[in-house]
């Protein structure tokens, strides 16, 4: 049995454990590298689990955005790693701090999601950009960008990724989850071809050969021209759910601090010192509105007043319903507080 045969290569089949090559090819094009520089596996989340099998052994140092993806900090840790966290500012990581952290921690990587980040929405600036590349170089860590939000811009002019920067430090991590579909598990990265043979062993002797059948579908997706309208599609989709998100936060939730994303899934929200995070995430289940644990965001113990808002997945009026479910709750509680004070 054969599906989507071309040129002579059968999904069914076993493949190179470094993907599907037409898939690998259209990849190299778009962003200007080699198809032998790109691994295509099962998700990015797993080739952040390989690469962190190939460059880090238990005990080192990697660095992550605080606050970052709480999954690739789970990664991480389960790896063995001390993961430490570099402050987030409303342009990105705090560059002092940064190269603090690379002299006196030898970081192994330093892993960033420089375009609406994941918790925060932020996006890192190009002057940081390039100054992330020069550090890099200097004190001889990776820098592991991952960036599958970049094509979901709403408003603001696009950024250079901090691979076309074209450093040796820097390995690209993007996936079809946000932009295609999650369910297929697509995922690839882009670095120097060594290291991409060595992430291609991980992968063959893990699984002998990934998920031929999503990557023929999303080379297919892609060969017939149909990956950019359905990301027009998307903005014109999203872009309303975060005006919306943003106005109903202005109307409700005016005592709290929150980033201005210019595209992505999220806003990250900050609230008064005074409020119990952890009372108001079960009161708010209670009526309707599931929160995520904003400590899981932050490598060491912080994350108690910060809440990650997904807008993508809920229409405009359950938006607007639940920041004023969240805002009721918020109130009711400050007003608690003050009486016991």
């Amino acid at each position: 049995m054969a599906i989507l045969e071309r040129e002579g290569s059968v999904v069914l089949q076993y493949h190179p454990a470094a993907g599907f090559y037409p898939l690998r090819e259209w990849l190299a094009q778009r962003h200007d590298a080699a198809p032998e520089a790109v691994l295509v596996s099962n998700g990015s989340l797993q080739i952040e689990e390989f690469l962190t099998q190939l460059l880090t052994s238990p005990g080192d140092v990697v660095l992550v955005e605080r606050p970052s993806y709480d999954r690739a900090i789970t990664i991480f840790r389960r790896a063995g790693a001390r993961v430490l966290g570099v402050p987030l500012e409303s342009d990105g990581f705090d560059v002092g701090a940064l190269e603090n952290l690379a002299k006196r921690e030898k970081p192994k990587f330093f892993y960033i999601i420089p375009d609406f980040q994941n918790p925060t929405g932020v996006t890192t600036s190009l002057a940081k950009r390039e100054r992330l590349v020069e550090l890099a170089e200097r004190y001889d860590f990776w820098v592991l960008e991952d960036n599958p939000y970049r094509d979901l811009r709403y408003f603001g002019g696009e950024l250079p990724t901090v691979f076309s920067l074209h450093s040796e430090k820097v390995l690209y991590l993007s996936s079809f989850s946000k932009v295609l579909s999650p369910g297929m598990r697509v995922g690839y990265l882009m670095g120097p071809e060594p290291l991409v043979q060595q992430l291609a062993k991980i992968a063959e002797d893990t699984y002998v050969s990934p998920n031929m059948i999503g990557q023929g579908v999303a080379y297919e997706y892609c060969r017939r021209g149909w990956l950019g309208p359905n990301i027009d599609r998307l903005r014109e989709v999203y872009r309303p759910r975060l005006e919306g998100l943003a106005s109903a936060l202005e109307e409700y939730l005016a005592e709290a601090r929150w980033t201005k994303p210019e595209g992505g899934f999220f806003i990250g929200v900050y609230l008064p010192p005074e409020m119990d995070t952890s009372l108001l995430r079960i009161r708010a289940r209670d009526m309707g509105v599931v929160l995520s644990d904003g400590r899981g965001f932050f490598p060491e113990s912080d994350g108690h007043l910060f809440l990650r808002l997904p807008f993508c997945a809920l229409s405009v009026e359950e938006i607007r319903e639940g920041i004023a479910r969240i805002g009721s709750l918020a109130n009711t509680m400050a007003i608690d507080i003050s009486g016991r004070g």
